[in-house]
């Protein structure tokens, strides 16, 4: 039988969920070129982190959120993956220090456990978090992925992101700036 998965946003009372998530995350194999941590900065961090990260992204943050953190849950509860969004505001500087062109959705912090990959929860993950940055007012996403990430590209494709041809050397190496407009 094929699961089924609920896909929602957070809630601020979740943070355990969120940083045993989040270290799973850490520790796949593809970790070192999908995120800007690693396994033994993110497991040193304290509770008060987890829980400000919880309370920042979560449904409870209100519609004037700067973030929002979804998650896919098995029938089960468990919890098998997630995707944030970040609102950036043009003039802002973003994670590498760059200043932000245009106001408009980050897609950060993808993640699917290995087991349930390869149906479509990756796609309804980045539906729910377009869908939030659209009723947010925004008009348009990105995200960047590491060059050699194939399988996370095709991803991200499917769910119509795009490559614009923008290339940059981040912390974990080459990565591909691709987007989509809302």
């Amino acid at each position: 039988m094929t699961p089924q998965y609920e896909i929602r946003p957070v809630h601020a009372d979740e943070w355990r969920q969120i940083k045993t998530l989040r270290l799973h995350a850490l520790s796949d194999e593809a970790a070192p070129m999908a995120f800007l941590e690693s396994y033994a900065e993110a497991s040193t961090r304290p509770d008060g982190f987890w829980e400000d990260r919880a309370r920042g992204s979560s449904v409870e943050a209100g519609p004037g959120a700067g973030a929002r953190q979804f998650v896919a849950v098995t029938e089960d509860g468990g919890w098998v993956g997630t995707a944030a969004a970040l609102v950036e505001k043009a003039g802002d500087v973003d994670f590498e220090g760059a200043v932000i062109g245009r106001s408009g959705g980050h897609v950060v912090g993808v993640f699917l456990c290995p087991r349930h990959r390869g149906r479509g929860v990756v796609g309804r993950l980045l539906q729910a978090v377009t869908d939030w940055l659209r009723e947010t007012g925004l008009e348009h996403v990105w995200l960047y992925v590491h060059a050699d990430n194939a399988r996370a590209q095709r991803s991200y494709e499917k769910a119509g992101f795009r490559p614009t041809g923008r290339r940059i050397s981040g912390s974990i190496g080459p990565e591909i700036e691709m987007a989509r407009t809302l």
